[in-house]
């Protein structure tokens, strides 16, 4: 059984997110249940350096509200998995992935032209697993342009996988000339084209990546609006916990790290991978540290960030690492951070692969208090190292954190329900003064949050279970 899966990102060639993550990790866990792959995603700038890397697999036209586009199809052979990337200068090969204002006519073309693919490709896919909004729309295409010509396309099976419910593809009704086809209430939500719904509304089944997010956004003030749709397809909606790559993200074996280390050896192995990372960024004696590596955005509660950390800095004994790119009215306000407390803290605007490994291994604990969490890979990664979670309770947050029980001193992060910087402020003070009055408890927390796997096979398995399911039916 073949399976093509379509991202509009994915690593190492393209990433602004978890997604990138997932197109690289579940194309590679599924094949050890059975399924072979491809990977299909854009031919973005960032992939010319790779070009002569690659080998041409052909050429399709694609007519588009009466406009003739070009498309080539380019295959990269890496770690034993193929990539095969879409190229068109025009659309693709830009300086960023998303944010323009022709996105809706990117995004259509390259969904056309996924379906345009399977015409060349020997092996033909039994199952497209769709992505996000950006591949949302194929389930309709397929349906109204492809289903008729062979039973190839008549018996494809599409899985649309919910990454993000906030980011929907949604445009003017003048859009929807793009379709090539009559108007259709498909993809219409509020007077506005929506290539999510269109998703949720015909592909054969549809999921998240947690069991908790799944059930939270069927609730009309967590559904983003799309709580409706969702829940009218709530039978064929389930929520599968995303992994990660325990083999990447391994502080055993990782050659990142300034020193290796395990369960048994974590005390050790973190001290020295703090005293590289302090020395890296000159940043003094050794203290607690407290670190954040992810998007700056809303969603990921830099809001609470700026109505705490300012008082938390100024009357704790800790150092602040703060890595992340985004809305620039947050990467300023990390840099007034680092102005007003320049022996607490350091900022590294943007991603740093080797770094941000080696803050995981450093870091006492993990900030991510997000607003609403699909999954989360931050977390995960962070209790990988024995770094402890500090997190909002939702999501996947949720579902992967275990909460720190002051009477039975089980746990392997610390949480709070209630969505309020008084509280989350009073938990870091909390958690500050754990590690200053009892090292002990914080040390057996480290192990028990290394313990935790959230292995690639577990998530596999899940998926492996739906993609035969979906087969069979």
């Amino acid at each position: 059984m073949h399976v093509l899966f379509c991202s509009s990102e994915v690593f190492p060639f393209s990433k602004t997110g978890g997604l990138a993550d997932m197109a690289a990790f579940l194309p590679k866990a599924v094949k050890e249940k059975g399924f072979t792959s491809d990977i299909v995603s854009p031919y973005y700038q960032s992939l010319t350096s790779k070009h002569d890397e690659m080998d041409y697999l052909g050429t399709k036209t694609i007519v588009m509200a009466g406009i003739e586009k070009i498309v080539h199809y380019f295959s990269l052979i890496q770690d034993g998995h193929r990539f095969i990337f879409i190229q068109n200068q025009e659309y693709f090969e830009r300086h960023h992935f998303y944010g323009y204002v022709d996105d809706a006519t990117r995004f259509t073309l390259f969904s056309f032209a996924i379906l345009e693919l399977i015409s060349i490709l020997e092996m033909k896919p039994s199952l497209l697993h769709l992505n996000d909004w950006q591949t949302a729309m194929i389930p309709y295409l397929l349906d109204e342009h492809y289903r008729h010509i062979n039973t190839t396309y008549q018996n494809l099976h599409t899985l649309l996988t919910i990454h993000n419910l906030e980011f929907q593809g949604n445009y003017d009704q003048n859009e929807a000339r793009l379709f090539n086809h009559t108007f259709d209430e498909t993809y219409i939500h509020f007077g506005r084209v929506n290539f999510l719904k269109a998703g949720i509304a015909r592909a054969t089944k549809i999921n998240t990546v947690s069991p908790s997010f799944r059930n939270e956004v069927l609730l009309q003030d967590k559904g983003f609006s799309l709580d409706g749709m969702l829940r009218y397809r709530e039978a064929d909606f389930s929520g599968i916990l995303n992994g990660i790559d325990e083999a990447i993200f391994n502080p055993e074996i990782d050659p990142y790290l300034s020193k290796t280390y395990d369960i048994k050896t974590h005390i050790s192995g973190k001290k020295a991978n703090k005293k590289a990372l302090f020395k890296q960024f000159d940043f003094g004696e050794d203290k607690q540290l407290f670190t954040y590596i992810g998007r700056l955005s809303s969603q990921k509660g830099i809001h609470i960030f700026q109505q705490t950390l300012d008082d938390f800095l100024a009357h704790a004994d800790i150092k602040l690492f703060l890595m992340g790119s985004g809305n620039s009215y947050y990467e300023d306000y990390f840099h007034y951070l680092l102005h007003k407390y320049p022996d607490k803290v350091r900022v590294y605007v943007g991603f740093n692969e080797q770094i941000a490994h080696l803050a995981y291994a450093a870091s006492d604990f993990f900030m991510m208090p997000s607003v609403y969490e699909p999954c989360g890979l931050g977390q995960m990664i962070a209790m990988r190292y024995g770094a402890l979670p500090i997190v909002h309770e939702t999501g996947g947050l949720k579902d992967t954190v275990t909460p720190y029980n002051k009477y039975s001193l089980e746990g392997s992060g610390f949480t709070f329900a209630n969505y309020d910087a008084t509280v989350f402020k009073d938990l870091l003070f909390d958690v500050s003064n754990l590690y200053i009055t009892d090292q002990a408890i914080i040390n057996n927390l480290k192990t028990q949050a290394m313990k935790k796997s959230f292995h690639l096979d577990t998530m596999a398995n899940h998926y492996a279970a739906l993609y035969k399911k979906m087969l069979e039916a």
